[in-house]
């Protein structure tokens, strides 16, 4: 009965295990085995070593032993064998083991296939959440009619919303309400009309309460053909959407202005470029009359060249003449020569923050925000912008300002060509420059120099620069301001710089004598003249590389910045200001200069501010310096001048010569 059994039987009897029987199946696993023979002699080495001990303890107690899948090596090969020892009776006080095993080992190497197929998969799953945690911010689930249908915790980290409120088709309400209606039509299209792939760029309300740009990206998971459910991603590429519009909106402003020189036909296209990409509504206004800035009571003449007003919106006129008083914005605005962004309540800013027409067209049309930025063109301020926000419209940002900042900045030398013609100060400035050398071009050393006009004068003022090269091979750089800010203060201001470069020319001594033999010779010139001056030799050193000889005469001290931004003024060789004569020689002296350093003379219009002591505004400019030490010289001169805050009520000189860096 046991010979065709499907599994292994073997019987033994006897406390020494004597072999009385083994089935088909058992000797097909083990071979064969001669009958009666005790345990060791008749079973192989394995058996009698793994299993002689549970022979006895089963004799001995009658209690059966089950062996699971214990491996076995036969024939040098690993094999899987369940097993069950049991006590039988085989006649009177005649007892027996019962032996039943059966091979497991296919089932064993399925089973650790399938094991190693499962942690594959599961390592492969590991790597996809990672790569989409990398690659997305969010990942979600939805069912074949479009309908969420598992909970995100990535949706949920990014927006706030629970999954309560996310679930079936609530996700909707995080999208920006004018993004709502477009995404929704294309997803149910993508979901209705079997597309393999659906894509949309939407703004998100994030759990801070803003919104930023993200694409979402789904595909279709089919079985049998047949759609099951969708896999979503959505990543957020808000500096992305930033960095291309901002690149888009320049390349429109370029392309608008490229063929235009009429002044109110480029304002007119770049307005039109600014609405509605970045306001609802824009205006420019031309500054007509800077010199009324300076005089109580006068009012602050504009005019208004150009405007812009989305569809919807009343336009204003395009051209208007305003009389602003001294705390309007846009007068503060060109004062500061600052970007002034006020944001309000729709349809109710503050009184007195543009002219008047302008004012009621900001509460008719709800405005929310007012930007109003000055536009700096060849280091005068001609123009203001004005852009606004209405209605729900999220109000302006930096992001945005710096966007208007950088249309006109790409526009500067379109809009300064233009104002030159509308701008009576623009023949100033040019007989200003006449009167001013260009610095001299020198191996090993950068001098450059820049001069702007107050915004707040019509006429050329008294400072000036100079710089060149002595017939003993030394730079000479020098700069002044005389008193006064009319023609006459330009004609003594061009006679003294004449003097002083004859002066140093004549004798190759120190800087202070030079001075001292100026001041003499200003008695020559107009009574009660009164100037600053401070003069510098750059001169060879004895042990290499460059010194400094220099002298001031009531002018404000040079500064030295070094090439990793150590900045610091000299205050020796002063001595009083220029017009009256005084007793002893002008003060020199010598200091040596670093390699890479950039030494900067400049005059009082770039420091003074009207109720603050001058070391403030030295302590500023120091600070400044020093962080523009790594810029060129050309970039360090005008970033001087754009980024102190200047009053405007003055001319403005500066001239910086730098060194060679090291070897």
């Amino acid at each position: 009965m046991l010979d065709p059994a499907p599994v292994g039987v073997a019987v033994t009897s006897g406390s020494d295990h004597r072999l009385l029987y083994t089935n088909a199946m058992y000797r097909a696993q083990f071979g064969e085995i001669p009958m009666g023979f005790p345990l060791e002699k008749a079973f192989a080495e394995f058996v009698q070593r793994r299993y002689g001990k549970l022979f006895d303890q089963v004799y001995t107690t009658g209690e059966p032993v089950v062996l699971d899948a214990d491996p076995v090596q036969l024939d040098g090969e690993e094999r899987f064998f369940t097993s069950s020892l049991s006590r039988v009776s085989l006649g009177p006080g005649e007892h027996g083991v019962l032996v039943v095993t059966t091979e497991v080992t296919e089932q064993i190497n399925a089973t650790r296939e399938f094991r190693a197929i499962a942690d594959e998969r599961s390592r492969i799953l590991r790597r996809y959440e990672s790569l989409m945690r990398v690659s997305a911010e969010i990942i979600w689930v939805a069912g074949p009619e479009g309908e969420v249908i598992e909970p995100s915790p990535s949706w949920r980290r990014v927006t706030g919303q629970p999954w309560e409120e996310f679930r079936g088709q609530g996700w909707q309400r995080m999208l920006h309400p004018d993004d709502r209606a477009p995404t929704m039509e294309a997803w149910w299209r993508a979901v209705h009309g079997g597309a393999d792939v659906w894509e949309q760029v939407y703004r998100l309300r994030t759990a801070d309460g803003c919104y930023r740009h993200f694409r979402a990206q789904a595909v279709p998971i089919r079985e049998n053909g047949r759609v099951v459910e969708w896999v979503g991603t959505c990543t957020d590429i808000e500096q992305q959407w930033r960095d291309r519009r901002r690149q888009q909106i320049l390349d429109r402003a370029n392309a608008a202005t490229a063929d235009l020189t009429s002044l109110p036909e480029m304002l007119g296209a770049l307005v039109d470029v600014i609405v509605p990409e970045l306001a609802d509504g824009c205006g420019v206004h031309l500054i007509t009359d800077l010199t009324s800035i300076r005089q109580a009571g006068v009012p602050f003449v504009v005019e208004r060249l150009a405007t812009a007003a989305r569809s919807g919106l009343r336009r204003l006129p395009p051209y208007s003449e305003e009389h602003l008083p001294a705390d309007n914005a846009l007068v503060r605005a060109v004062r500061q020569r600052r970007p002034l962004l006020k944001i309000f309540p729709k349809g109710a800013p503050p009184d007195n923050l543009a002219p008047a027409e302008f004012q009621a067209w900001l509460e008719a049309n709800e405005a929310n925000s007012l930007l109003t930025l000055p536009v700096v063109v060849d280091g005068a301020v001609p123009a203001v912008v004005s852009a606004v926000t209405c209605g729900d419209r999220a109000p302006i940002g930096w992001d945005d300002i710096e966007v208007l900042g950088e249309i006109f900045d790409h526009a500067h030398d379109a809009l300064s060509n233009a104002i030159r013609f509308q701008r009576a100060q623009q023949v100033a400035l040019a007989l200003q420059h006449s009167l001013l050398a260009e610095p001299p071009r020198l191996p090993g050393l950068e001098i450059t120099a820049r001069y702007q006009a107050s915004p707040s004068a019509a006429e050329v003022g008294g400072d000036w620069y100079d710089s060149f090269v002595l017939p003993d091979g030394v730079t000479v750089v020098a700069i002044g301001d005389v008193a006064g800010h009319d023609l006459g203060a330009a004609v003594v201001m061009s006679q003294l710089r004449n003097m002083l470069r004859a002066l140093a020319m004549d004798r190759c001594e120190p800087p202070g004598e030079i001075l001292t033999r100026l001041n003499l010779a200003m008695e020559s010139l107009a009574e009660e003249v009164t100037a600053t001056c401070a003069l510098a030799r750059v001169e060879q050193a004895d042990g290499g590389g460059h010194q400094l000889h220099y002298a001031v005469a009531g002018h404000p001290p040079p500064l030295l910045v070094s090439a990793d931004g150590e900045s610091s003024f000299l205050d020796g060789a002063t001595s009083p200001l220029l017009g009256f004569r005084h007793e002893g020689m002008c003060a020199s002296e010598v200091r040596p200069l670093p390699p890479g350093s950039t030494f900067l003379l400049y005059t009082d219009g770039l420091v003074e501010r009207a109720g603050e002591h001058l070391d403030r505004g030295l302590e500023r400019l120091r600070r400044l310096a020093g962080t523009l030490a790594a810029e060129p010289i050309d970039a360090f001169c005008d970033n001087l001048l754009s980024g102190l805050p200047t009053t405007g009520l003055d001319d403005i000189a500066v001239i910086a010569l730098r060194l060679p860096p090291a070897p």
